[in-house]
């Protein structure tokens, strides 16, 4: 095979189709490639036949042009495919094999990989620890939204579907193993979520919704979502969740209160980060909006889990400051009311074995929480133009037609 086709980010609000150089067991030089990553060999890699991909929240950042995200960049972090291709010191992962692939990209040797921290490996990105498939500043790590991909550390990182029929059924569950889900369910584990709580999520979209998921999964008394997006909103209602429409009302608190009888949450989940806007009608961008609300409204001695994206670099930031990263927080808030901040990106490896299980068994419905939605590889520049109108889907592209 000598052929590849991918989504490329183009220019900010552009993403287009291009032919692309199949894969091979060796990172090459291209956009967003660290030069220290260059010519890096990588034997113990697979190649995959893409079967799902999905399009992130994450993905939108640097289509919007709120990243440094060079032209050229092949877009991509979520991924499942079929092993077609191993690498020389591959033992365990065989060809024809179905997996998950976590986004974060863990070489399963250093201290973080070692203590589960796989989200801030050391070796990967020579620019700081963590790395991921098609994202800007970790690595040059060539993304998944294409028909092939290279994987590396494919032992240690890969999670082998057992049956691939059965996954076959689930797969529009099981393609949100690789960030979506894993990312929903940490915000919850992170926020302390337990049988019997009442929780708050800031956030209506695909993470919002795994987050408000995976908080009923943990046995949450009640899960009550919040956005500025009345469709969204009401895909959070449609599977138990009670709602605040920030737009029409926005004393987050006062909502709190109408609904539970105390103004007050035992946790809560930022997953809208750094692009967030201010409650209430005609309010712009204020970035620091959710994380100050979700201080506000969650007890003293509660822990807030925030698996929304917040950067280091954002060039079409509001001001001189968020432009780097440093927002206007409220942190003696916190302090005051002793709350645990729990930050950064996720270590899928951490659950997505017990999730796949979940999914396995009929217990979590992912893809009906998200609104999982099949798209063709063609349509996906459509899609993330519809996904940034704010559309409540979590579109899953299908590169070669295998999903029925």
């Amino acid at each position: 095979m000598t052929g590849n086709r991918a989504v490329v980010y183009n220019k900010p609000g552009s993403v287009e189709i291009r032919d692309t150089a199949y894969p091979d067991l060796i990172l090459r030089d291209g956009p967003g490639v660290n030069p220290l990553n260059v010519g890096r060999k990588c034997e113990h890699g697979v190649i995959l036949k893409v079967v799902t991909t999905n399009i992130c929240g994450s993905d939108q950042h640097m289509v919007r042009g709120r990243t440094t995200a060079p032209s050229g960049l092949i877009l991509g972090h979520e991924i499942t495919g079929e092993v077609i291709e191993v690498g020389r010191d591959v033992e365990f992962i065989q060809k024809g094999d179905l997996v998950s692939v976590p986004f974060n990209i863990a070489c399963g040797r250093c201290r973080n990989c070692k203590e589960r921290h796989t989200n801030v490996c050391l070796n990967v990105n020579p620019d700081r620890p963590g790395s991921a498939y098609g994202y800007v500043d970790m690595g040059g790590w060539v993304g998944g939204q294409s028909e092939y991909v290279m994987v590396p550390y494919a032992d240690f990182q890969l999670l082998k579907f057992p049956d691939k029929a059965q996954a076959m059924e689930k797969i529009l569950d099981l393609t949100m193993l690789s960030d979506i889900f894993p990312t929903g369910y940490h915000g919850a584990v992170s926020a302390g979520v337990r049988p019997g709580s009442t929780v708050y999520v800031a956030g209506a979209g695909p993470v919002g919704l795994a987050a408000a998921h995976s908080a009923q999964l943990l046995g949450a008394a009640v899960v009550i979502v919040g956005d500025l997006n009345a469709e969204r909103l009401a895909q959070a209602k449609s599977f138990g969740c009670e709602t605040v429409n920030l737009r029409e009302h926005a004393n987050l608190a006062e909502q709190i209160e109408q609904i539970l009888g105390t103004p007050e949450v035992d946790c809560a989940i930022d997953c809208v980060g750094f692009e967030a806007h201010g409650h209430g009608k005609a309010q712009g961008e204020a970035p620091a909006t959710v994380l100050n609300s979700i201080m506000e409204v969650t007890r003293a001695g509660g822990s807030l889990g925030i698996p929304g994206l917040y950067v280091t670099g954002d060039p079409g930031a509001v001001d001189e400051d968020s432009k780097i990263g440093t927002l206007k927080i409220r942190f003696g808030l916190g302090w005051a009311k002793s709350h645990t901040f729990v930050t950064g990106q996720t270590p899928v490896m951490k659950y997505h074995r017990d999730l796949m299980m979940a999914i396995l068994s009929g217990r979590a419905q992912i893809a009906k929480a998200v609104n999982a939605t099949k798209i063709s590889l063609e349509e996906a520049p459509n899609a993330y133009q519809e996904f940034d109108r704010g559309v409540s889907r979590k579109f899953v592209i299908d590169p070669h037609g295998l999903v029925r």
